[in-house]
């Protein structure tokens, strides 16, 4: 008979994902600016998903891997705890050096340094970000699983908020420049990395300083006998043996998430030439104007617009959850999610992008958590770190496609118009919501 695990607060589960907060304002900083930073050092419109690749193809290598390690790592920080600390810290100095990128160009040219400086954050981000997910597994019940993604959920989407609107708050309420120049950086830009990679560091602490993680002895007590594995057999390699040997589970959800999160790569590469194309009547490729950067200011408006809903949206998860199932949860995200991309064709002004970004927000939310909530329960207790590194697959290989097929797409059969990427985004989104039916929920009668 197996032991149970200790019944944490709301407060000890918000201290426990804390650290998310950080990584994902450092994220959202990313997404919502990298394309134009990308575009002001030379790259045209339908090169960006070929350099967003980068993103993808790091945590493809890095989560599996620090997921194998983190499962058998155990010092005086901890289990998990390490990861997040190391990944904190060279995240933080991808952030502080990639719009600065052109203070290199004397070594390389700036759109390879801006390059660089974007794979260095996206591998320390997964990093830091993998052992969170595999924390929560750790120290919580199943009964409090739902809650403790939707707490991660909640606080991803307020870091989110923070990184999306910061360069807009810069310029309008402190007044530094939004308009760098040809081939130049604005500073609102450069002080908003900056001012994320500081909240970045001083999150994890947070997390590392409160939370309590249970030793390799006690985590062995809530695994039944059955359970029992030969992990240490085969080192590393047993990532392949893994993967092999899934759970009917992850693979049900290997599909959601591969359409989830192709919808979702579209929308990060083409949304500010989209909507500056689209909406602003704007050259694309005009990205030094001064139009043009009052766009993607607005763009990252937007992207807090989806953020902020998710973060409120996933405190109702649970109880939705525990009403209709947490599949019907989730399939229902996406439907709406779904709608909202699609009404973005429709929208006289920039204005009512913020009611299409509220369908989007849903379906973030419920991304965020319900699969994780989902699968945490098919998995052995011994593996949660290199499965939850594994299932990380089904985040990544659909964004590889993405960046390897998107802007092919773009150019050639939506003729340049990127804002046909975001309609293909809806219809991913749909085909999500249906494959979410098909999935098994093994211990979903236990509860939220």
């Amino acid at each position: 008979m197996r032991a149970e695990k200790r019944i944490l607060s709301f407060w000890q589960i918000w201290n426990m994902s804390f650290g998310f907060l950080g990584i994902q304002m450092g994220f959202a900083l990313q997404n919502a600016n990298a394309s134009r930073m990308l575009q002001t050092f030379g790259a045209d419109v339908h090169e960006l998903s070929w350099f967003w690749i980068i993103a993808p193809l790091m945590g493809l290598i890095v989560q599996p891997i620090v997921g194998y390690y983190s499962d058998r790592t155990w010092g005086r920080l901890g289990r998990r705890k390490p990861y997040f600390l190391v990944g904190a810290i060279t995240a933080s100095v991808g952030l502080v050096l990639m719009p600065n990128a052109g203070i290199f160009t004397a070594i390389a040219p700036a759109l390879f340094v801006g390059a660089g400086m974007l794979m260095i954050m996206d591998a320390s981000f997964n990093i830091a970000m993998e052992p969170f997910r595999a924390l929560v597994g750790d120290n919580l019940r199943s009964d409090q699983r739902t809650l403790g993604f939707s707490i991660q959920t909640a606080l991803i989407g307020i870091g989110a908020v923070v990184g999306s609107w910061l360069p807009y708050v810069v310029t309008n309420w402190f007044g530094v420049s939004n308009s760098g120049g040809n081939g130049q950086i604005p500073d609102n830009l450069i002080v908003s990395f900056v001012i994320g990679a500081i909240v970045l560091v001083g999150s994890i602490l947070v997390t590392v300083t409160t939370t309590r993680e249970y030793s390799p002895e006690e985590l062995s007590q809530f695994q039944d006998e059955n359970e029992a594995t030969d992990e240490d057999k085969g080192g590393i390699m047993t990532i392949f043996k893994d993967f092999k040997s899934m759970p009917d589970t992850m693979k049900q959800l290997s599909w959601v998430q591969f359409f989830s999160w192709f919808a979702l790569f579209g929308m990060w590469v083409f949304f500010t030439p989209a909507i500056a194309q689209y909406v602003y009547e704007l050259d694309p490729n005009d990205s030094s104007s001064a139009m043009y950067n009052e766009a993607g200011d607005w763009v990252g408006i937007l992207f807090g617009v989806y953020n902020l809903v998710s973060a409120f949206f996933a405190f109702s998860l649970p109880a939705i959850a525990k009403k209709i199932g947490r599949k019907k949860t989730h399939s229902l995200s996406l439907i709406i999610g779904g709608i909202g991309f699609l009404s973005i064709y429709l929208v006289p002004n920039e204005y009512w992008l913020i009611l299409s970004m509220v369908g989007v927000g849903i379906a973030w939310a419920s991304i965020l958590a319900m699969p994780y909530a989902i699968l945490a329960g098919s998995i052995p207790p011994a593996k949660m770190g290199i499965y939850m590194g594994i299932f990380n697959f089904f985040i990544v290989i659909p964004q590889i496609t993405y960046a390897l097929f998107g802007g092919p797409m773009v150019k050639h059969i939506f003729n340049g118009h990127a804002i046909y990427a975001i309609i293909v985004s809806g219809i991913s989104f749909f085909i999500a919501a249906f494959l979410v039916t098909r999935v098994k929920d093994v211990d979903e009668v236990i509860g939220g």
